[in-house]
């Protein structure tokens, strides 16, 4: 079967968190059972990061911009003439949808607010492609440009999501989201991430080398966009209202992850504030087996967004034998509670209790540790490609072999 995945980021431009990896997950994982993927991506700057291109990667210039080829699954990359933050201007989409896109069976747009995924659903329609919807948790407007969004849905969304043969939730909160909204519940298909961990981790300390974390201080890590939604400074005050010490061991925060709209010179400037500047680490992304060094050598990790569709990187942690801490509005909560992680409100008071609790529990941190290597082996990526693959087949006709 040939299918196509809409995304704006995608491969190698993994600043942009959590959807390239799941992109990228899905359709290697559809490639190796037979399938011919292709996706559809925005340029964001391919020719400067070709130089990292390894043995079975190859790219080339083709009509329709960069093409990469790699795990057996072909990228295009749209020249950008024009970017906002995370949105591009793709004129070519145009062109491509013409010339290419009745060569596939079956079409999957992720996410929402840009436009790509409107363009190829409306040479969809008109062509008669059935095509699936992931709006990876970006449904409600929860922070920034809200009134713009809002409009987005009116001009876009609307189409987007009336037309879409299923809309994929990855949680049964952003099932609720959905439906609240107005979407069919018939039409909304609740399919997990993944979490694909490395079969060797990083060797323990790497990160606290390279980073200057002492080896004997207890590490608490933020591992994400530091953008409002993620609510990185709801985690700076919990860790300001702890004490300097716990068990004798010095505490430090890190937050790794790309900067949003001047979040990191904000959270710099209340860390120096509240006067634990010397003790919070900003490390920029972390990519690779560094990203895997940094939950190899954290002692808990926190995700305290505001609102999050599954929460990849919580599952990554966890795999990692790190203990977890995410609030209730987290998709991924109900897959950690009680065994891999803890579950709290979205409050400064609850999150810093939590991180103190599993920091003077060793027994408590063991426990969590060994309840997220054994949620890892039930969280891999096998059955959402599955899922999806029967759902594909479904839209073109066909039946499962």
């Amino acid at each position: 079967m040939r299918i196509l995945s809409v995304t704006q980021s995608y491969a190698p431009f993994y600043e942009f968190g959590g959807p390239p990896v799941k992109v990228e997950a899905l359709a290697k994982g559809l490639a190796q059972r037979g399938h011919s993927v292709t996706v559809l991506t925005a340029d964001w700057g391919f020719e400067k990061r070709r130089e990292n291109d390894f043995e079975g990667v190859s790219s080339r210039r083709s009509p329709f911009g960069w093409t990469r080829d790699a795990n057996g699954v072909q990228s295009i990359y749209l020249p950008t003439w024009f970017r906002y933050r995370a949105l591009t201007w793709n004129p070519a989409v145009g062109r491509y949808c013409r010339a290419r896109l009745n060569q596939f069976d079956a079409v999957h747009i992720f996410g929402l607010y840009d436009l790509l995924g409107p363009a190829v659903a409306r040479a969809c329609r008109k062509q008669g492609i059935p095509y699936v919807l992931e709006p990876i948790g970006m449904f409600v407007p929860i922070v920034r440009n809200i009134a713009l969004k809002r409009v987005y849905h009116a001009i876009w969304g609307g189409k987007l999501f009336n037309q879409a043969t299923a809309v994929i939730a990855t949680s049964q909160q952003e099932v609720e989201e959905l439906a609240g909204g107005g979407i069919p519940r018939e039409r909304i298909l609740l399919r997990r991430n993944g979490v694909m961990a490395p079969r060797e981790l990083p060797k323990k300390g790497t990160f606290r080398k390279k980073y200057g974390v002492p080896e004997g201080g207890f590490m608490v890590l933020f591992l994400g966009r530091l953008s409002a939604k993620k609510s990185p400074e709801l985690l700076l005050e919990a860790f300001a209202s702890l004490p300097e010490e716990v068990g004798g061991r010095r505490l430090w925060l890190v937050f790794a992850g790309p900067d949003e709209a001047g979040m990191m010179a904000w959270l710099e400037s209340q860390a120096k504030k509240y006067g634990v500047g010397e003790r919070v680490i900003f490390s920029g992304s972390v990519f690779g087996e560094l990203k895997w060094a940094a939950y190899r050598d954290a002692d808990v990790f926190v995700l305290p967004s505001q609102n999050e569709n599954f929460g990849n990187t919580a599952a990554e942690a966890a795999a990692s034998g790190t203990p977890v801490i995410v609030t209730e509005n987290c998709g991924i909560a109900p897959l950690l509670t009680d065994a891999a992680g803890i579950v709290v409100r979205h409050e400064t008071s609850e999150v810093g209790k939590a991180v103190q609790e599993v920091l003077s529990d060793g027994g408590l941190r063991e426990r969590l540790a060994q309840g997220g290597r054994r949620a890892a082996g039930r969280l891999g990526w096998e059955e959402p490609v599955a899922e999806m693959e029967r759902l594909y087949l479904k839209l073109a006709g066909a039946s499962v072999r």
